[in-house]
């Protein structure tokens, strides 16, 4: 059975006549002829019945049709399918992202995905920046947002925004009811900082701060988890460190954790988001996600969102 004869059969089948069914596919009579007996022999049934007044199909050709228009169809799903995948318009692309970029960079880039290639699949994995480039150099990961510019050749990258960072403490501090505090306050006050292999573009932030204010940082925890920092500043008198983004979150859950975000100033930490991608990615959608990230930047720098932190002079 040829798929030259199904077409054939099923432009019989919609027309009905043969003078036009053979004009639609661009053939002569004749040849549809004998395309529709070569498949009434192959399959051994008699398909369509014909008169000087009438074409129609019979009952095994009516049974048939249906099952036709099936393998059909997938015929030209199948075909859509490659040419898709060979333009680099379906499949899927594995993005990397820390919590700014879900919250300032994914939805509406992946809005713009969703409208441009409406059969490619985003796989989502939310990471630290560490381990996000770690998955990015073994190939887990097709593009990563995180923090920080990358100091290997092996990636590329594009700025996408800069966020400043905040201090996050329990209800019950004596900052928590400050609209903000000058950085060098942070001098022998008890600390939660992390390893800075987990997100070294904040870590370096934190540090020039304390460089430039000459002061001394006392880290009495390490703890790699923001959600686990929450909860320690919330029973302990400690301070943790926190991007704007999730600052501006933290105390909006009602019940559970509340801690409260503080803007720190003279200076104010800030840390750049970045997307990264591999120089040698083999992966057409990258690109096509990237595209879909320039078309709808450039994003919009987020800030605390409360009065200026420093007290009236």
């Amino acid at each position: 059975m040829e798929f030259r004869h199904l077409v054939s059969f099923l432009a019989i089948a919609d027309e009905l006549h043969f003078g036009r069914a053979a004009a639609r596919l661009h053939l002569t009579q004749p040849s549809l002829s004998q395309q529709l007996q070569r498949l009434e022999r192959t399959l051994g049934v008699e398909l369509v019945a014909r008169t000087s007044h009438e074409v129609r199909l019979t009952s095994a050709g009516r049974a048939f049709e249906i099952e036709a228009r099936a393998i059909v169809a997938q015929m030209d799903k199948a075909a859509h399918t490659a040419r898709e995948a060979a333009a680099g318009r379906t499949g899927t692309i594995t993005v990397g992202y820390n919590f700014p970029a879900g919250q300032h960079i994914l939805p509406a880039t992946l809005a713009r995905m969703h409208a441009e290639y409406p059969d490619v699949t985003v796989a989502l994995e939310e990471k630290r920046t560490g381990p996000q480039l770690a998955a990015l150099a073994d190939g887990a990961l097709d593009v990563a947002l995180v923090y920080g510019r990358p100091m290997t050749s092996d990636f590329h990258y594009r700025r996408l925004l800069q966020l400043p960072m905040v201090a996050v403490v329990g209800q019950g501090h004596k900052w928590a009811n400050r609209p903000g505090v000058p950085f060098a306050e942070l001098a022998r006050q008890p600390c939660i900082l992390f390893d800075r292999e987990t997100c070294p573009a904040m870590y370096d932030a934190i540090l020039s701060a304390v460089e430039r204010t000459g002061i001394m940082l006392n880290v009495v925890h390490k703890l790699d988890d923001p959600g686990a920092t929450s909860i320690l500043v919330s029973i302990k008198p400690l301070i943790g460190f926190a991007s704007a983004s999730r600052g501006m979150l933290v105390g909006s859950v009602a019940g559970g954790v509340r801690p409260v975000a503080v803007q720190l100033y003279d200076p104010v930490p800030t840390v750049d988001l970045y997307a990264v991608w591999r120089g040698s990615s083999t992966n057409p959608l990258a690109e096509a996600f990237l595209n879909c990230l320039e078309a709808v930047g450039p994003f919009q720098n987020p800030s605390f969102g409360r009065a200026d932190a420093r007290p009236a002079r």
